[in-house]
């Protein structure tokens, strides 16, 4: 199989693809009970937005009146209606050319947009009006004329130049996506690419091994390097090699290649029989791989870098570490696209509630487990037009493959949660506890983050719709120590893949680090490329002198397999 070629094709926007895929995985409700209910609103909130119009007559008339006249301007053809200009559903000229669909594209941007202008209209709270984009988002995103076989111009061109095949192609494909979870278009083939061969390539070898966890050390490729190692935590959702892409889009790539020393925990993909393993499992996991490391590099110092809800339970182990007085172990710790504080986080904990949660937990508990295609079911739902429609054309109406790129391959490389870690995950999240001194424990210890005096350095993207920037950047205020913000203009995963070099790509920071999130918005400073030089630069000033590089890893044990081992390969 030849190499596969990662190329921004499906109309340029496979990055904003990629923001969509892999959200806030630590509210795990809906991956438990299902999409449908983000489908429907809620019968308090439709109340609520009821009355809240009911109050507004003159508002919701002129709404009405608004529509009613530019509905008419669309049939005169006199309407200047046209969609964004990240709008990819209705590129194709056909859209503008052809009077009929030229008016049907029209006539839904006007509904479109006055139902959106509704909701807002409305001022409710912030929870109610999640609630509602979401639900009314996912309605409108179905209705658009792109999606029907009969109007989409791209399908019937498909058409006529296979003769027919792509229809036949597509209900193929259509066919074998719903007979499998997640029931959704596929978003890139099984076999675009082959982890250890075009995906998590970097050099390394598995030199500890636990039933929780693979402990990966990377072959240093520089003659030197840092005498304090780095030890990567990634999230439990998904395989630890969204660190670790394709050559030139690998972070670990990338700080092997700057002189540190780099392990990785690579997590076991677990079944019904580790229904039990919740949070201090992991916890103890991390604490297990920090001796390991410290064993084979003869040092009692270690930085971390975690990822997501890896994040969450690295922060919960350093104010572990921090109760039993042992905080000094760990000298900085990066933290990206992690939310510690859910207040207001966005749309997922908008859709949290006391009843749900108690729903979701019931239902992993029954399995011992949560499925991971539940969960990408889930998430496609979140951006339906990125991933569903947009997959919905080009796979089925021109029975067409998807492209191949990376991110999406790993986002379909899907694991299970046990029951336990969503139990505490979700519960942890309701009660918003790690805002509270002590309301949330980390292997028997009281979790207090502000006892946690590790310098940090906090990743966030100003476009990441599932973990808002503000929500992450709450994290400054909560830890010890020294902090350091940074925003990529980038969404959830692209702000993470961000290798230098992506002339489009900035990122902003700011000397202090103010309560208000808005205000260091305002104080910050824009430097175009990437932060991955930024976050090295300042890693070096805590991860201690140059040494000789190790001429072997595992520290004089047997090396147990080459990178990227095993676990990863579980299914």
């Amino acid at each position: 199989m030849s190499k596969p070629t990662i190329e921004p094709t499906f109309g340029g926007h496979l990055d904003e693809v990629a923001d969509a895929v892999a959200g806030l995985d630590m509210l795990l409700t809906d991956a438990a009970l299902g999409p449908a209910r983000r489908m429907t609103v809620p019968a308090g909130t439709a109340l609520r937005l009821a009355r809240a119009l009911a109050l507004h007559p003159a508002t919701v008339a002129a709404r009405g009146r608004s529509l009613l006249g530019e509905l008419a301007k669309i049939g005169f053809g006199r309407s200047s209606v046209s969609p964004g200009k990240k709008d990819k559903r209705f590129t194709d000229p056909t859209w503008v050319e052809n009077g009929v669909l030229h008016r049907a594209m029209q006539g839904y941007l006007a509904v479109s947009l006055a139902c959106e202008q509704l909701i807002v209209d409305a001022d409710l709270n912030w929870r109610d009006l999640e609630q509602l984009q979401l639900s009314v988002s996912n309605v409108l995103a179905a209705l658009a004329p792109s999606n029907n076989p009969f109007l989409n111009p791209l399908g019937w061109k498909t058409f006529i130049e296979t003769g027919g095949r792509s229809t036949v192609r597509g209900l193929r494909r259509m066919a074998s996506d719903l007979a499998t979870s997640p029931r959704v278009p596929s978003m890139v083939e099984p076999d675009a690419f082959r982890v250890g061969v075009d995906l998590a390539v970097t050099p390394g070898s598995v030199v500890f091994q636990t039933p929780v966890f693979e402990l990966i050390q990377y072959q240093p490729q520089t003659s030197t390097v840092r005498s304090v190692p780095l030890l990567v935590i990634p999230p439990t959702i998904n395989k630890y090699y969204i660190t670790d892409l394709a050559p030139g889009r690998s972070i670990v790539e990338y700080l092997v290649a700057s002189g540190q020393q780099v392990f990785m925990m690579s997590w076991r993909n677990p079944g019904a029989p580790q229904a039990d393993w919740g949070l201090d499992t992991y916890g103890q996991a991390v604490i297990d791989a920090m001796d390991e490391v410290r064993r084979i590099t003869s040092t009692d110092h270690i930085a971390l870098m975690a990822f997501c809800s890896g994040g969450i339970i690295a922060a919960m182990v350093l104010a572990h570490l921090a109760a039993i007085g042992q905080a000094g172990r760990v000298v900085a710790a990066g933290l990206a696209v992690t939310v510690l504080d859910q207040a207001k986080a966005g749309t997922t904990s908008a859709f949290l509630d006391h009843r749900s949660a108690t729903d979701a937990i019931a239902a992993s508990a029954r399995k011992g487990y949560l499925d991971g295609a539940s969960m990408a079911e889930v998430f496609a739902w979140l951006r339906p037009n990125d991933l569903i429609w947009n997959y919905w054309v080009n796979n089925y109406l021109q029975g067409k493959a998807p492209p191949a790129f990376d991110i999406l391959y790993w986002n379909a490389d899907t694991t299970r949660m046990p029951a336990a870690l969503h139990r505490d995950f979700i519960e942890m999240a309701a009660e918003n506890s790690l805002i509270t001194r002590g309301a949330a424990t980390m292997l028997g210890t009281p979790v207090d983050l502000a006892a946690v005096t590790a310098d940090s350095y906090v990743i966030a993207g100003i476009a990441d719709h599932l973990c808002k920037w503000q929500s992450c950047y709450a994290t400054t205020q909560l830890l010890g120590g020294e902090t350091r913000f940074v925003l990529s203009t980038s969404g959830h995963i692209a702000s993470l893949i961000n290798p230098p070099g992506n002339k489009k790509a900035t990122w902003r920071s700011a000397t202090e680090t103010p309560r208000d999130p808005e205000q260091w918005l305002a104080d910050a400073t824009t430097d175009q490329g990437s932060w991955w030089p930024d976050f090295v630069a300042w890693l070096q000033k805590r991860t201690g002198d140059e040494v000789t590089a190790p001429d072997a890893l595992g520290g004089g044990r047997p090396i147990l397999s080459p990178a990227p081992g095993t676990y990863v390969f579980e299914k």
